[in-house]
């Protein structure tokens, strides 16, 4: 068995160190162009506002001769029209384009927000990498590893949707996530580099927790997006009620419905790799411990997340659970997700106590 590169593995803890600031930092910058993007929208509202009180105040035979305000027109917050009055009942509020082509102008600061995020991702790969090769194997032996690797594939799957939707919005949510799972492991579950139990020195190991790695991070995205789903209904709901727009900076975000979809076609990915998760794990107990299944706590909240993500799509395709109710059943089961991670692994004993250690 080859030695512990220890060197290597504090330079692994340092690039850690360096993607969380990263990270954070991109997490102010894509809150600073929700903020920014807010502000946009209320000025092009109060330009619209001030040009529809004076074509109203002109005699109509030289009502010709004004002039819209820039930037007043088909912009970020929709034309005059839209905005000329406060929404009455029955008024659709204004959202991002439902199909998620990056259509409209440019957003500096997403941008930047969007360079930062590359750059945090490649340092936290290199953090990753060196983990691995300072211990001779694949770096997600425990918690620390568990968490840290779970954040890349967080990161890199936003950064691989983004090449083909326009997916901004949820930046600030995904780069808070990241920056949690990444604190989780550096404060929470701080781990040396170091061989791996016996009962983890199998194939089996790049098999298994690799897909449960992977399905996390999707179940991490469709969170968000169902957390943003709630938020958007709740201020559709309101615009249509006559009540104020008090969340301008929703309107970079697309409806709710079609956040529902994307979040339903994402979690229907995520439970297939979870229910290969499942299946691996259960030949992998029988080739560790001699039977397939033991009702051991991890086993059997890897059952019920399994269990919640099926009845969530089965309810929505089937039962007609669309809308809030969807939205919440998905956040449910990132919560179970979430206390089979964080509760099982440290307070409940059981064959699975190791990795979480």
């Amino acid at each position: 068995m080859q030695s512990i590169n220890e060197e290597l593995g504090q330079y692994s803890e340092l690039f850690m160190l360096l993607a969380s600031v990263a990270y954070t930092v991109a997490f102010a910058v894509f809150v600073l162009d929700l903020v920014r993007s807010s502000k946009t929208i209320r000025g092009v509202e109060n330009r619209a506002a001030q040009d529809a009180a004076v074509r109203s105040a002109t005699p109509a035979r030289t009502r010709e001769s004004v002039t819209v305000p820039a930037g007043a027109g088909a912009g970020a917050a929709g034309s005059v029209e839209d905005h000329g009055a406060p929404p009455t009942g029955g008024a659709v509020a204004q959202t991002a384009d439902d199909s998620m082509e990056y259509t409209g102008e440019r957003r500096q600061l997403a941008r930047v927000a969007v360079a930062l995020t590359v750059v945090a991702a490649a340092v936290h790969a290199a953090a990753v990498l060196a983990r691995g090769f300072a211990a001779h194997r694949v770096p997600w032996g425990n918690m620390y590893e568990f968490c840290t690797t779970g954040a890349l594939v967080v990161t890199l799957v936003f950064l691989i949707v983004l090449l083909r939707k326009d997916v901004r919005f949820v930046g600030a949510f995904v780069t808070g996530l990241v920056l949690v799972m990444l604190n989780a492991a550096i404060v929470g579950f701080p781990t040396p580099v170091a061989h791996l139990v016996p009962a983890l020195q199998s194939y089996w190991l790049v098999v298994h927790v690799s897909i449960a790695v992977i399905s996390s991070a999707l179940f991490t995205i469709t969170f968000a997006m169902s957390v943003l789903q709630l938020m958007q209904s709740d201020r559709e709901a309101k615009v249509r009620a006559g009540k104020p727009d008090r969340f301008a900076f929703m309107r970079v975000v697309p409806n709710a419905l079609s956040l529902e979809n994307l979040a339903y076609r994402i979690n229907a990915i995520a439970f297939v790799g979870w229910t290969f998760t499942l299946m691996a794990g259960a030949i992998w107990a029988e080739e560790a411990w001699g039977r397939y299944w033991g009702w051991d706590t991890k086993e059997v909240w890897t059952f019920v997340i399994w269990v919640v993500y099926a009845g969530y799509l089965h309810a929505r395709a089937t039962r007609g659970w669309t809308g809030t109710r969807a939205a919440w059943l998905s956040i449910v089961g990132y919560l179970c997700v979430i206390f089979n991670f964080a509760i099982v692994n440290v307070f409940f004993s059981g064959l699975h106590s190791y990795s979480g250690i």
